[in-house]
């Protein structure tokens, strides 16, 4: 077996895996996002919505590092 084939052999595999990858996060996002955990459309929107007067995506005033110390 020569260097070409093993090469030919990763960048597929690598491939497969890129792909898997990306598919998982995709799904990821579109389970969070029906379960409410985020809203990525107004996520989406903060570099549309860049002025110094609109409202802040997340309106609630704990941070956090403060939930993590409510939550103990």
């Amino acid at each position: 077996m020569e260097i070409r084939e093993l090469q030919a052999y990763a960048s597929f595999f690598m491939s497969i895996f890129l792909v898997v990858i990306l598919y998982w996060y995709i799904i990821y996002l579109y389970r969070s996002e029906k379960k409410g955990d985020k809203d990525y459309e107004k996520l989406g929107n903060i570099a549309l919505d860049d002025e110094i007067d609109s409202r802040p995506i997340n309106t609630s005033s704990v941070t956090p590092s403060e939930k993590k110390e409510k939550d103990k």
